[in-house]
Order: structure tokens, then C-alpha cells, then sequence
């Protein structure tokens, strides 16, 4: 499904992003595997990889480039960088929220301002941005977690638009509770990291005129904040 295609998976080391370039590269992808986690990308198979800092522009910048020289081209973007985050905002060390903020909101600006460009060159672009029910919910001690995630769903809806003149799909994806190392330990009683592909296949591989600006879900669009969908 993917042969010809170039996938670009940030927050690759680890948990969902890992779980993502492996399944791609069965599926026939050339995949670009970055994190800021170099030794986590050693073991990956089949893959081109890029240590990265997503919160630095430039370096991202230089990550589009590399997607583009080694490949040629880049189909698809997963802004899936990330970290977990449990502190009430109070007891926060200065400096700790806002680099909370700045790995997954300035993380996926910066991916999609440098890869918009290219994508519009080559007539064709998925770009899929990692959210969360926290942006929707008060759970204390998430406020840096929640306020990223929130903005990422304004970020990614006002980007949608921005690109609507071209095949480029902007959506989100909400993976639900699942067994990452975010939880700083093992959960085995959350969802398996591959329960989350097929949400990532599909929306990596929408037609023309597909759904974009929306959040995802188990395959299924959500209505995030909107609190009557809910409840009906």
C-alpha cells in the first residue's frame, strides 16, 4: 500500500512511534525514524534515521531536508513527539512547562511549516498530529500535558484549512490509553501500541478529498470538547 511513499515518524524510539515505522515498513514505506533519542532508534530495522530536536526549528528544517534528499520526496508526517507529564502547575520548576509545551506544540508547528512546502511541490501530503483526551479533561497535575494537546487541536485545524487548496489532509489522532514508557512504567493493563495502527494506516493513506482538520479515533472520527455528541 505504501511502496513509493515516504513516511516521517517523530517520537520514533519509542512506544507509538516505534510501533508505527515498524508496521509502515511491513506495509512497504520508506520510513525516516527520528527522536532525540538516538540509542532508542539504534535497533530499528529498515529504516533511515534522524536524531532530532523537535522543539528546535532548524533541526526540524534539517530533517525535512534529509526525508527529501534521501528519498526524494515526503508523503506523509506523524508529529507524534512527546513526553509525559504529572506535576500541579505550582510545583512546576521554571522552564518545565514551557519545554513541555514547546516538545509537542512548537513539535508539530515546526514539523508541518517545514514539510507544507514540500508536500505542495509533489501535489500530495498526510500530515498526522498525536492528540489526546487530556486537552478535553481537568485531571490535576496534566496542565503542561493539556494546554500542548489542546493547541495542537486548534494548531491542526486552523493548518487543515490553510492547506484545503491542495491534496494536503491535516488530522489528529487520539490513541487512547495505551502501554507506553510516557507512563514511566509498565501498564499492562492499557491497550498493546499496535491496537493504535490501523487508526495510522488509515489516515496516512486517505484519498483525495479526504477528512482533514479532524480528530481519530479506534478508525472513527471524535468530537473533541463537544460535549453534547457526547452525550447523545
Amino acid at each position: 500500500m505504501f511502496e513509493w511513499r515516504t513516511v516521517l515518524v517523530t517520537g520514533a524510539a519509542s512506544g507509538l512511534g516505534r510501533c508505527w515505522v515498524e508496521n509502515f515498513v511491513k506495509d512497504g514505506a520508506t520510513v525516516i525514524a527520528a527522536d532525540i533519542n538516538e540509542e532508542g532508534l539504534a535497533d530499528l530495522e529498515n529504516t533511515l534515521n534522524y536524531v532530532v530536536d523537535v522543539t528546535d526549528a532548524m533541526q526540524v528544517e534539517r530533517m525535512v531536508e534529509f526525508a527529501i534528499e534521501q528519498t526524494g520526496r515526503l508523503d506523509v508526517l506523524f508529529n507524534n513527539a512527546g513526553l509525559g507529564y504529572s506535576t500541579p502547575l505550582e510545583a512546576s520548576a521554571t522552564g518545565e512547562f514551557e519545554n513541555h509545551v514547546a516538545v509537542h506544540l512548537f513539535g508539530a508547528a515546526n514539523g508541518m511549516r517545514a514539510a507544507i512546502p514540500h508536500m505542495r511541490r509533489i501535489g500530495y501530503g498526510r500530515i498526522i498530529n498525536t492528540l489526546s483526551r487530556a486537552a478535553e479533561v481537568d485531571k490535576p497535575g496534566t496542565s503542561a500535558y493539556a494546554a500542548a494537546k489542546a493547541g495542537v487541536w486548534a494548531l491542526s485545524r486552523v493548518a487543515a484549512q490553510e492547506v484545503n487548496d491542495a491534496d494536503i489532509c491535516v488530522n489528529m489522532l487520539i490513541p487512547g490509553p495505551t502501554n507506553t514508557s510516557i507512563w514511566g512504567r509498565d501498564m499492562p493493563n492499557l491497550q498493546d501500541a499496535a491496537e493504535t495502527y490501523p487508526t495510522a494506516k488509515m489516515l496516512a493513506s486517505l484519498p483525495a478529498g479526504g477528512p482533514t482538520g479532524k480528530v481519530f479515533w479506534n478508525e472513527k472520527e471524535y468530537n473533541l470538547f463537544n460535549t453534547r455528541a457526547k452525550q447523545e
